[in-house]
């Protein structure tokens, strides 16, 4: 390895096999680059997020890149992050691993076959949609609201959200990181499916999306009268989302696969 060199893991994260659920490259460092570095490395790696992470006395600093700007909560990387540090015996795979992020401490821990995440609830509330939103997304909507990251937007059907050819461009002049778009699941498997579009900050569309749950999961809490739920992100590489929610936290369950190692040299 030359002097610069770093090695990260490609890991598909909410999905039990390559090349489905959403990518995420994992990089532990020593200690922190340049942020200039960072965003240069999360473009270089291309990915819906690229993570970071660096030891602390107490777990690991998390933060999260897209290949065009450092985003505040992400789910995926998180759980990718996990998984490749249990699979490097950076971390005890017996203990939850915590980690210090721009959105307070998060928490990874093994149950059973899954790695669950503990996340902090981000509920929507209902808000009027700017003229862009919906004529972007070319379907009327149930419902609009709006959390701390994006806009929520409910439509009729699967079928209708499946449809979805949203014009991209449009949707990106929007002030928030993304928009969620969501319906009742036509599968009984599932409670909901959603996808989610974010190309403000550089992901047209995302594959599948760990902290967007965070406010799905309060919004289905209140239309179904549950707070467990099996969900289902239907974007083309598809990815399933167990979800719990326990007062003001959800707690996010999914797999993960490793299917790259490599080193960069630059």
């Amino acid at each position: 390895m030359t002097s610069n060199s770093q090695k990260f893991h490609l890991v598909d994260a909410f999905t039990d096999r390559a090349f489905a659920g959403n990518p995420a490259a994992v990089y532990v460092l020593p200690s922190w680059p340049a942020n200039e570095r960072m965003q240069h490395i999360a473009r270089e790696m291309n990915q819906a997020e690229t993570a970071f992470l660096v030891r602390n006395s107490d777990g690991f600093d998390l933060r999260w890149f897209t290949p065009a700007a450092e985003v505040d909560l992400c789910g995926h990387a998180t759980l990718a992050s996990a998984h490749a540090l249990w699979e490097q015996g950076l971390a005890d795979a017996n203990v939850e691993i915590r980690f210090s992020s721009r959105s307070g401490i998060l928490k990874a821990a093994r149950r059973g076959d899954l790695i669950e995440l503990d996340f902090p609830v981000k509920p929507e509330q209902a808000a009027e949609p700017p003229a862009d939103l919906l004529a972007a997304l070319g379907e009327a909507a149930v419902y609009v609201g709006r959390n701390q990251f994006d806009y929520l937007v409910a439509v009729k059907s699967e079928t209708a959200l499946r449809n979805l050819r949203p014009d991209i461009k449009r949707l990106s002049t929007l002030p928030v990181r993304g928009v969620i778009v969501t319906s009742r699941s036509d599968n009984p498997s599932y409670d909901f499916v959603s996808r989610f579009f974010a190309p403000a900050v550089g992901v047209d569309e995302d594959p599948v999306t760990g902290s967007a749950h965070c406010c799905l999961a309060d919004y289905w809490r209140k239309q179904l009268g549950k707070t467990e739920f099996l969900a289902f992100q239907a974007s083309a590489r598809g990815g399933i989302v167990r979800i719990r929610v326990v007062g003001d936290r959800v707690f996010l369950g999914g797999k993960a696969v490793t299917v790259a190692r490599g080193e960069l040299v630059a």
